[in-house]
């Protein structure tokens, strides 16, 4: 695929409404499915991860309307096929949490998805979905996609261990599904709870749909089944907050160089990367919050430090690229689950910020970015088909080089227009 060059900039300036959440966005879709109500969802993500998941409901049998403006899903149950092969590309807000709802309805499902879905581990969710009763078998190798779902034989026990320590998704997608069940049940958190925000967010959107889980200090989390707490939503009309991850790009280039208004966006927001915003205050950048918008203006120098980011995976890949412009040492702590992302996160960043100059040391949980005096100029950065790559070192040409972006096109997974918003705040 052709690279993208990025020219010298000075600085970047203006106003921008990034794009729906991933994590809200494939949430609210699935949860919607399962609502007997109408669901108009406003303000979604349009990407790649987005629409498997609305292909894969469409397969499933239900009625989804994709328009530009909104989705419209008409969803319930019942409406779901029990012979399907779904393929949900790199989609793990896709995969997840559909392997759970399908292995508690039961019946002949096929879950597939792109190379690196099949090195993505899974097992921590298939031993927790097994324990209620599902039978779900590995087509290729233990622990990891391709997946057959078959039938559902309920063990009807109250309580259900899922490990903490790998991914947040395989809690969140218990969350989603066991309420199919029809009775109180109980998730025990095995090992420390990571990324506790994206469980934050699976709570808030479950909520709006009358469902209610009691959370024990993220520890255990307790279901009390009623007819009234099932799958019912408060308002059928649901708009999605802007993508916290994604103004993470903007706010770090305007701490880099200049000013950044992300409308829309509030502290107020239920996702747990808005925490990125004090992260980048305490490296030097200003911060401003408003009623409907939030502005960040340049450091006058930006200084490194000890971050602990087991709340903000995703963001944390932003604060890396910063590590680039401080005046001392960086450290991210707490990143493992980069290991299990699109690519190997670690590896991948500690590569490609050496080819700009930095001094990098990392760990299996950590990394400590030691910047250059001056950026390394006319770098390719390879992209690791991860879209996150591709968009942080997109801010590197804030350091006055030319940084050319190998396979560009893979933003398309959560942020298509990405290039052209980001260029077209440049100066």
């Amino acid at each position: 695929m052709q690279d993208l060059k990025l020219f010298p900039q000075i600085k970047i300036n203006g106003s921008i409404k990034p794009p729906g959440s991933k994590s809200i966005t494939n949430r609210l879709l699935l949860l919607s499915s399962l609502c007997p109500q109408k669901i108009v969802i406003t303000n979604h993500l349009v990407s790649d991860d987005s629409g498997f998941m609305i292909q894969a409901l469409k397969d499933l049998g239900l009625s989804i309307n994709n328009q530009t403006e909104s989705i419209v899903i008409e969803g319930g149950i019942h409406k779901y096929s029990t012979e399907v092969s779904l393929f949900l590309g790199n989609a793990g807000t896709a995969f997840r949490p559909l392997c759970a709802v399908l292995s508690l309805l039961g019946g002949d499902y096929i879950l597939d998805g792109i190379k690196r879905m099949h090195e993505r581990p899974i097992k921590d969710l298939i031993d927790a979905l097994n324990q209620i009763g599902a039978q779900i078998t590995y087509l290729k190798n233990d622990g990891y996609p391709p997946l057959k779902i078959g039938s559902f034989n309920d063990t009807a026990i109250q309580e259900v261990v899922v490990k903490g320590n790998t991914s947040s998704q395989f809690l969140s997608s218990l969350l989603m599904a066991l309420p199919i069940l029809k009775r109180d049940v109980q998730v025990n958190i095995d090992g420390e709870l990571i990324s506790k925000p994206y469980i934050d967010i699976t709570l808030n959107l479950l909520d709006i749909f009358n469902i209610k889980f009691i959370n024990h200090n993220y520890e255990s989390f307790e279901y009390r089944y009623s007819e009234k707490n099932y799958y019912f939503a408060k308002n059928p009309v649901i708009s999605v907050e802007p993508d916290a991850s994604s103004a993470s790009y903007f706010f770090a280039a305007a701490a880099i160089s200049g000013k950044i208004e992300i409308m829309d966006l509030t502290k107020n927001s239920i996702q747990g990367d808005i925490y990125f915003l004090e992260c980048i205050e305490k490296m030097g950048a200003k911060v401003k919050y408003l009623n409907d918008s939030i502005t960040v203006s340049q450091a006058d120098q930006l200084s490194g430090g000890y971050f602990d980011c087991i709340s903000i995976p995703d963001a944390a890949m932003t604060l890396a690229i910063l590590g680039l412009f401080c005046s001392s040492p960086l450290t991210l702590d707490n990143i493992a689950s980069w290991k299990v992302k699109e690519t190997d996160r670690i590896r991948a960043m500690k590569n490609e910020l050496e080819k700009f100059g930095a001094k990098v040391d990392a760990t299996d949980n950590s990394i400590t970015i030691n910047p250059p005096k001056k950026l390394n100029n006319n770098i390719r950065v390879k992209t690791y088909d991860d879209h996150r790559i591709a968009m942080c070192f997109a801010l590197t040409c804030l350091g006055g080089v030319i940084t050319i972006i190998e396979d560009p096109q893979c933003v398309n997974k959560t942020y298509p227009n990405f290039f052209r918003d980001f260029t077209g705040l440049l100066s």
